[in-house]
């Protein structure tokens, strides 16, 4: 009885190490930067921006910010970010203050392109502002102790279950052109938990990576709303933030879709009292 008790604990001793010892933890990082795209020098990062003169309606650009180089892969496809770029515009083209929205292929930016980069865009596309997209995923895997309960059900068959976690940040910031200026940013960000077996562990990270730029997109979305109405506020308490200049045929509207609300009440008064 003895012997036996001790041969199972040896064979327990064993699968442990065996466990232990074939554990791997992996992770994969892909991400975009604003600022080595637009800020590719120490120089560039010095440069002091103008105050913007913003002409309404807008007419506003949309792009990914570019990989690094041309030889990085990118977690997803150029038509998955035109997809996700064009579900950016329909949902602002609702917006009175903006006439045109460009979406942008990623090709036309250049890595490391700078402002000199967005001034090619701007002349190519006709538009003042650009809204630059970037993302920031980490997906990290991790070998468990989970292999265990599938010896149990699957029997002679070792196969170890893992541990995959999907980090996803999507981060939208809005510049104008011309004064190199950063006019507010919207962030979105993703968690996913998951769990597979090794043989699809690929297959899952790579649905786990899309459902997180999906995640993480909607909420961006959702910030990019919120801060519209902070900028609007901001630009009607200070001004000096913003020069609004309105295109001809262009009134500001009046309905909620408005972005600002362009007659300071100075401008009012002296407008009557010059009437008198």
């Amino acid at each position: 009885m003895k012997t036996i008790n001790w041969l199972f604990t040896l064979i327990i001793v064993v699968v442990f190490v065996f466990i232990t010892g074939c554990s791997m933890n992996r992770s994969v990082h892909n991400k975009t930067s604003i600022m080595e795209y637009l800020y590719p020098t120490e120089n560039e990062r010095e440069v002091q921006p103008n105050i913007p003169t913003l002409r309404l309606p807008l007419k506003v650009g949309i792009a990914f910010v570019p990989e690094k180089s041309i030889y990085m892969k990118s977690p997803i496809t150029e038509t998955e970010k035109q997809l996700l770029l064009e579900t950016v515009a329909k949902h602002f083209s609702k917006h009175q203050f903006i006439s045109e929205i460009e979406v942008i292929p990623t090709a036309y930016l250049t890595p490391k392109g700078s402002f000199t980069n967005l001034n090619q865009i701007k002349t190519m596309y006709n538009v003042d502002v650009v809204a630059l997209v970037s993302y920031d995923q980490t997906q990290f895997t991790q070998d468990t102790l989970l292999s265990l309960s599938y010896w149990t059900i699957i029997g002679a068959y070792i196969v170890p279950g893992d541990k995959n976690d999907t980090h996803t940040m999507v981060d939208t910031v809005v510049f104008d052109i011309e004064s190199k200026s950063m006019l507010f940013r919207a962030p979105g960000t993703s968690f996913i938990k998951g769990l597979s077996t090794a043989m699809h562990s690929a297959e899952s990270l790579r649905e786990d990576s899309h459902k997180g730029f999906n995640q993480a997109t909607e909420q961006m979305i959702k910030n990019l709303d919120l801060q519209l109405s902070s900028f609007k506020q901001k630009v009607k308490d200070n001004p000096a933030k913003a020069k609004i200049v309105h295109r001809p045929g262009y009134s500001g509207g009046g309905g909620g879709g408005s972005m600002f609300w362009l007659l300071p009440p100075v401008a009012f008064l002296f407008s009557i009292r010059s009437k008198q």
